[in-house]
């Protein structure tokens, strides 16, 4: 796929959007959006070799995203016809709630299509903005069709959650708030879905200072953007594969390829498990709950897929719309990956008399029980003894191995598997 004017040439990233629209953005969402704090973190830069590290937190935007900002930049650009007859739009999530967040504000009926996917905290915060919710298709692009579906049989007018000249200068806004918070910054991070938030920041930073590094990140699982700039065309991936459903997209599309293509210095990728550690130590470090596919541009950081030694960098933290019971099995698995939790099947004597071996030998080496639950017994466990799995925290892999050990060596249990094996 091409991106092509009318007149037969190539979009430029000037066609799409300037600093001036992004300006008249700002205007247009002063008092409407919040202007998101940037807490600087000594943790992370000490450990990705940065001279600072600045997270902005678009988590804190009201509707918990940076997705309100385009939404209500468009939204209040309707004609009063078009405010009449409603919106439809196509969201994993977040987008869903800045239309229906801008909807109520505009007093513009809303409808939203999500895909199966969706977090249901997402569906329900959007129902509380008062937004119609349809759930339909397995991955995003099938809600998109069914809502281009939608405004053609209904006469509505579709909201694109990227592609679109004024949800890119309404993203945009951040950039104008990144120069203001963080002057020397000298690089970037951002992910991209469909590429509307990163498209407005670079628009922004690279007017400002061509020197500036503006650098995407995707999940490995949906990492269509490098070789779409590579390629000089919109590749298109038959399917994505990812925890983070925010950034789940297949594709870019022709007004977000046309800027990433000019002012997008480099896209990188994190696997699901570096975005979970990430989300993991954004709540541990930072106090500050994200969705997977907002720490996907910290998992880059961290990971050292981005040299930014001596360097002042910002990492956007572009959503926090999570569930918490996901949010927790996130965080533990960070810790796992971390090498801070273990999970080990056990069997034990002398039930229930026996846990009082199991606790005392885990206080006695400083570790936590964090669950205990019998497990489902198998022909192979022995009938004299309760199979049962533990969940424990430590200090790290050798202290939790030293741990797991000790358990093994005591009487009356033993230990047949953990996550540590291997």
């Amino acid at each position: 796929m091409n991106s092509e004017r009318t007149d037969g040439g190539k979009l430029t990233a000037d066609d799409i959007v300037t600093v001036a629209d992004v300006k008249a953005a700002r205007d247009r969402l002063d008092g409407v959006v919040h202007r998101t704090p940037l807490d600087r973190s000594t943790t992370f830069a000490e450990r990705s070799g940065a001279a600072s590290v600045g997270l902005k937190l678009e988590n804190m935007q009201r509707t918990g995203s940076f997705k309100s900002r385009g939404a209500y930049n468009t939204m209040a650009g309707l004609s009063p016809a078009e405010r009449e007859r409603g919106v439809v739009a196509s969201s994993a999530g977040n987008h869903a709630q800045g239309v229906a967040f801008a909807g109520g504000l505009l007093d513009i009926d809303t409808t939203i299509v999500v895909p199966e996917v969706t977090p249901s905290a997402k569906i329900e915060a959007t129902r509380g903005y008062g937004a119609d919710v349809i759930v339909e298709g397995d991955i995003y692009e099938r809600s998109y069709e069914h809502a281009l579906e939608l405004a053609d049989e209904e006469g509505l007018q579709f909201v694109h959650p990227f592609n679109d000249e004024e949800i890119i200068a309404g993203q945009g806004t951040v950039g104008l708030e990144l120069l203001d918070q963080y002057p020397e910054l000298d690089t970037v991070l951002v992910s991209i879905g469909g590429g509307g938030l990163i498209s407005g920041i670079a628009t922004v930073l690279k007017a400002h200072d061509p020197d500036i590094r503006v650098v995407g990140v995707q999940p490995e699982g949906a990492f269509h953007a490098k070789p779409s700039l590579e390629r000089g065309e919109i590749h298109e991936l038959p399917d994505v594969n990812t925890v983070a459903e925010g950034i789940a997209d297949t594709r870019l599309l022709d007004k977000t390829f046309a800027v990433i293509r000019e002012r997008v210095d480099d896209v990188v990728s994190a696997s699901d498990r570096e975005m979970r550690v990430a989300v993991t130590l954004l709540a541990e470090r930072a106090k500050t709950v994200a969705e997977t596919a907002g720490a996907a541009p910290l998992a880059a950081l961290l990971s050292g897929a981005v040299d930014v030694e001596d360097e002042h960098v910002a990492v956007v933290v572009s959503g926090g719309n999570v569930n918490l019971s996901e949010h927790a099995d996130c965080t533990r698995t960070g810790l796992m990956r971390l090498g801070r939790y273990a999970e080990a099947r056990l069997s034990v004597a002398d039930w229930p008399d026996g846990l009082g071996a199991l606790t005392e030998t885990l206080d006695h080496h400083g570790a936590e029980l964090e669950e205990l639950e019998r497990a489902r017994r198998t022909d192979a466990d022995d009938p004299n003894r309760t199979p049962v799995r533990v969940g424990v925290a430590g200090g790290g892999r050798d202290h939790l191995s030293s741990v797991v050990d000790a358990l093994n060596d005591r009487e009356g249990i033993a230990v047949e598997n953990s996550t540590l094996d291997g």
